[in-house]
């Protein structure tokens, strides 16, 4: 907890910012972090502005390139996987940004309000000081990992033909998937596959009591992050699955949305590779069947 003395009067968050200094310990990100719980005073008020803030920059922020690269065709059509479909014209970019909303704000928004009370139940923080970089980059592996086994389990099962056509029918609307259909999904799928993100660090902050909300947030950010690459429909020779090993990326996702059997995993690429679940010419060449 801060060592700092709050004088009686209502503040601005400069001023906030400047109150925060009185501790040196803090740094300025963590000062920052003070001054906007102090300044909203209701931490499950402060933590749902911060969250849902910080998920909508970020998403509709890293589509942004990849809006660009499908209006610029000839400059980008090397890199696109699926070469010989159009880019997607600007209706269906503005369907998704407004389908995308409605999910945001009707189903994610409500989940994000309910986070902060959870988290105090589970045992998370979320006062400063903020916990050192090497936990918090293991903490994220860790959640990266358990997820894409989560996801990969649901995922699979979503492609059984009754859960198919209830849930999963939404997010394959779109063959050739392109950045802002990362999220284009079902309000059942959106919340069942949304319990792989939340829920690791929630178990891990009730088993250990050391997990802290900047954690969460950074883990939030990188997931969307890469869900958002993975249906860019670009695969470029800088690609992160070029320097990760068994990392997925586009190319591997994009697969999923071409033949629609196979590549089930969210990140990683061994689960399909060890359940024979490996999408086309790869998984053919592999001697996979998908449909098992």
């Amino acid at each position: 907890m801060a060592n700092i003395t709050l004088p009686s009067d209502s503040m601005s968050y400069p001023e906030l910012f400047h109150v925060a200094k009185q501790d040196p310990s803090l740094s300025w990100p963590e000062q920052l972090w003070w001054a906007h719980y102090t300044f909203w005073d209701n931490d499950v008020l402060a933590t749902g502005i911060i969250t849902f803030l910080a998920h909508e920059l970020i998403y509709f922020g890293r589509c942004i390139p990849w809006i660009i690269a499908d209006a610029l065709p000839r400059v980008f059509h090397r890199f696109k996987i699926q070469d010989t479909k159009p880019p997607p014209s600007v209706g269906d970019q503005w369907t998704c940004v407004k389908y995308i909303l409605a999910i945001h704000f009707i189903i994610e928004l409500p989940l994000i309000v309910l986070f902060h009370p959870m988290m105090e139940i589970c045992g998370l923080q979320f006062t400063p000081p903020f916990p050192k970089f090497s936990l918090l980059a293991t903490q994220v592996a860790l959640f990266f990992i358990v997820e894409d086994t989560y996801h990969y389990w649901l995922h699979r099962a979503m492609h059984w033909g009754p859960l198919y056509r209830a849930i999963h029918r939404v997010h394959h609307q779109y063959a050739a998937p392109f950045g802002l259909t990362a999220e284009y999904a079902s309000p059942a799928e959106t919340f069942l596959l949304g319990l792989g993100t939340i829920c690791p660090p929630l178990l891990l902050g009730y088993v250990t009591g050391n997990v802290h909300l900047i954690t969460v947030l950074m883990w939030m950010a990188l997931r969307q992050l890469q869900a958002i690459d993975a249906h860019s429909g670009y695969d470029f020779p800088w690609s992160l699955r070029c320097l990760v090993p068994f990392w997925g990326g586009a190319d591997w996702h994009d697969d999923h949305h071409r033949y629609f059997w196979g590549n089930y995993s969210s990140s990683f690429t061994y689960w399909d590779i060890l359940m024979g679940t490996v999408a086309g010419p790869r998984g053919k060449a592999m001697g996979h069947n998908p449909r098992r």
